[in-house]
């Protein structure tokens, strides 16, 4: 059962903010209805859905929710079209779309990449912790994932939270001069040296991860925005990228 946003649920209101929502009327007349108890929403985006007469909100958050232009009724859950294949979640379609945009934003400096000798065929995004069992089986995998031309990309995502070992080890990683060299020390229990104090994008990204839907380590976007959480084999990430037969 999907969860009632925490906004809605008696959490913390700010106002609303809406450079460029304000191209449509209906959607301008949103922005000046939604409210619960008098307070308004952190609200990041509105967009018309298929369903006449309701919009798609995103908040702040990451959590998304369906109102009519009145917001008067509010809807929490996935909307689908049943189309002639079958049924197709859109809100999860919408998910992806803003998940590979967002990841795509991020710097390579600001990654801790694996990739082959040759030119990658693909390239999907782990968010990790170096205290993950899971994690570490993945990372066993990786020169597999090389040799079959898919790149592997790290960011952080501390699932104990900023104060845990994970997030001291992992902002060692990315302070260290050789971060992939750091990041395969720490899975093999030898021992992290260095400091934790450079400027680095641990915390960002382990806030990142939580607006994008990340519940635990590790954590796989595939280049279309899907997410598939756990450890998953070679040949299994290939097939999901469509590698298998090249």
């Amino acid at each position: 059962m999907k969860r009632i946003p925490r906004v809605l649920a008696g959490g913390i209101f700010t106002a609303l903010s809406f450079p460029a929502l304000a191209q449509d009327p209906a959607i301008e007349r949103l922005t000046e209805n939604l409210a619960v108890d008098g307070r308004s929403m952190p609200v990041k985006d509105i967009q018309e859905t298929p369903l006449d007469g309701f919009y798609e909100v995103r908040l702040e958050t990451g959590e998304r929710f369906y109102t009519d232009v009145e917001g008067s009724y509010l809807l929490v859950g996935d909307l689908y079209e049943n189309a002639e294949g079958g049924l197709v979640n859109l809100s999860d379609q919408a998910r992806n779309a803003e998940r590979a945009e967002r990841l795509a934003a991020i710097p390579d400096s600001q990654r801790v990449i694996f990739r082959g000798v040759d030119e990658p065929k693909a390239r999907i995004t782990v968010f990790t912790d170096t205290t993950c069992p899971y994690c570490r089986r993945l990372h066993e995998e990786v020169p597999r994932l090389n040799e079959m031309g898919i790149e592997v990309d790290y960011l952080a995502f501390p699932r104990g939270g900023m104060s845990s070992q994970g997030a001291r080890e992992l902002q060692q990683v990315w302070c260290a001069d050789n971060p992939s060299e750091a990041m395969s020390t720490a899975w093999h229990d030898e021992g992290l040296e260095g400091d934790r104090s450079c400027d680095n994008p641990v915390e960002e990204q382990y806030h990142l991860g939580m607006q994008l839907g990340v519940q635990g380590t590790p954590a796989i976007v595939l280049p279309d925005g899907r997410m598939v959480p756990g450890y998953v084999p070679a040949e299994r990430l290939a097939s999901l990228l469509g590698l298998n037969n090249q």
